[in-house]
This record gives structure tokens, C-alpha cells and sequence, in this order.
């Protein structure tokens, strides 16, 4: 996954004024307790952040 489909997802499931918002500070413990903007400038890939966002928003299996 690029930082693009993880940003077009976000936006999708919470909003483009929001998703960024929410990214920036929404910490997320399986993040190692870092919000998912900071794990990805922490280099974590987006697809692992995209997966403890969904699992954290409860998204279905089929957003996965």
C-alpha cells in the first residue's frame, strides 16, 4: 500500500476535513502508542498503520 490508498482510505471512512485530524491525534496503541501521522513519519509502513486504523475504527473485513 502507498501513503496515497492509505490517505484515500482514510478520507473515505472519516472525511477529507477529518481523516488528517484524526491521524494527528488519535493514538493508537498497537502504534506503539503513536499516533498514526507519527508512525508513518516514523517510517512505519502504511499498510501496517492502515491495519491498526481499521482495526481500531472496527472497520469491516472487506476495508482490510
Amino acid at each position: 500500500m502507498r501513503h496515497t490508498e492509505f490517505w484515500e482510505r482514510m478520507e473515505r471512512h472519516l472525511g477529507p476535513a477529518y481523516a488528517r485530524v484524526w491521524a494527528d491525534r488519535t493514538v493508537i496503541g498497537e502504534l506503539d502508542h503513536r499516533t498514526a501521522q507519527e508512525a508513518l513519519d516514523a517510517g512505519v509502513p502504511p499498510k501496517q498503520v492502515w491495519r491498526a486504523v481499521w482495526q481500531m475504527l472496527e472497520l469491516p473485513l472487506s476495508e482490510r
